[in-house]
């Protein structure tokens, strides 16, 4: 398989979640705090995007209502020092651009991604165009027929103790997500290992069925003597790089 083809078959998802300054973009409120997490075929890398942010209106720096200071614990002093939105938009969207992004109430935190994307006023994407989505809250609402919050999420996987919540921090809140996606999309299946002939009513189809010993015979096919030649001048480049098959290991 090419190096081409390997990258081709990797899914890398952005676990997200943001920290806002209210619950409607369209009345001003914007996002103050951005945290990611990065998954490479269902593990993690390590590799993470966190920003905090300074909400602007009107040209100035918005006051928030103290409570919404007490569910993310971020102050109008502590963000007055840090980056507006249009400083960092371009970093964060290389961040994300290409990946299945995987945010819990997905509605609300494109919502405002897409405002904000907007306000830059630099001709920025909408975040459908630069990624795909997948919303745990609509995945959870399949799996138990009604959505679900990610604390109780946590709390069924038996993850809410991997991440201290003291606060609702967007990075705390993505790895958090990260923890109950790995777990909300492990595959359960069970193997049904009775003997069986072809699928009954009633059976899984996924089961491993035994195969009659009366079945016929598989035909085997030899090597040619050319390729036995070819198979073992492979053997010997191997032996010349100080491999070894692990057959003969």
């Amino acid at each position: 398989m090419s190096e081409a083809q390997g990258i081709q078959q990797e899914e890398r998802l952005i676990i997200l979640d943001t920290e806002t300054t209210g619950i409607n973009p369209k009345e001003g409120h914007r996002i103050v705090e951005i945290g990611c997490v990065e998954m490479v075929n269902r593990q993690l890398t390590g590799r993470s995007y966190h920003v905090y942010i300074k909400p602007m209106q009107h040209g100035q720096q918005m006051v928030m209502e103290q409570e919404v200071i007490d569910v993310h614990g971020l102050t109008d002093e502590f963000l007055s020092d840090k980056p507006k939105f249009e400083e960092v938009a371009q970093e964060f969207i290389d961040f994300i651009k290409g990946a299945e992004l995987v945010i819990h109430n997905a509605k609300f935190d494109v919502g405002f991604m897409d405002h904000e994307f907007m306000l830059a006023r630099r001709g920025l994407p909408k975040t459908e165009d630069i990624c795909t989505i997948t919303d745990t809250l609509k995945v959870s609402k399949d799996e138990f027929g009604s959505p679900k919050t990610l604390d109780y999420l946590a709390r069924f996987y038996k993850v809410d103790k991997l991440v201290d919540r003291t606060y609702h921090g967007a990075l705390i809140d993505a790895q958090l997500l990260a923890f109950v996606y790995i777990e909300m999309t492990r595959k359960q299946a069970a193997l049904n290992l009775t003997v069986g002939e072809g699928h009954q009513e009633g059976q899984d189809a996924n089961a491993i069925r035994r195969l009659p010993d009366s079945r016929q015979k598989l035909k085997v096919i030899h090597a040619t003597a050319d390729e036995e030649l070819a198979h073992k001048k492979r053997l010997a480049i191997i032996a010349e790089e100080g491999g070894e098959p692990i057959w003969q290991s």
